[in-house]
């Protein structure tokens, strides 16, 4: 079977799996040639490190007993996707606004600034310019179409 093919079975489990949890949602899944599997899930409301153990257990076993990968070679991860994980799904959008993001968009042109919202087309991110007296907040509109990678911020 082709990495695709794989990816697309491993697809209808872990939806399977989540479906009972409205608020989880499969970001991402990624195999390494060595049939490391690493399966993003994420959260509206946050997950948990023992949600994340419960369905990391039960794909693993499903996988095994159905002998997806020829002798059980195979690695499985199930984690959600880190801070250095760029946003790929409008609902991670969503879930982040009010926190700072760094936008690249496909013209090389970088934005950093707070995420205010997020319509089905398009992020409008507030940038602060300036500082003390002479700060000013601005919006900028981005559309979808033009972000090439968006990426959570930390600031301090």
């Amino acid at each position: 079977m082709s990495t695709e093919g794989y990816i697309q079975v491993l697809e209808q489990k872990v939806n399977a799996l989540i479906a009972a949890d409205k608020d989880v949602f499969l970001v991402e899944i990624r195999i390494k040639p060595t049939n490391n599997v690493k399966v993003f899930l994420d959260s509206d409301l946050g997950i948990s490190i023992d949600r994340l153990i419960q369905y990391n257990r039960a794909l693993y076993k499903q996988l095994e007993e159905e002998n997806i990968f020829p002798g059980g070679d195979f690695s499985l991860e199930v984690s959600s996707p880190g801070l250095d994980e760029p946003l790929k799904m409008h609902r991670q959008y969503l879930k982040n606004t009010g926190r700072f993001v760094e936008v690249l968009q496909l013209d090389g042109v970088k934005k950093e600034g707070k995420l205010i919202s997020t319509t089905e087309t398009e992020i409008v991110i507030e940038e602060e310019k300036g500082k003390g007296k002479k700060k000013e907040l601005v919006q900028h509109s981005i559309p979808f179409s033009e972000i090439k990678t968006t990426k959570v911020q930390i600031k301090f």
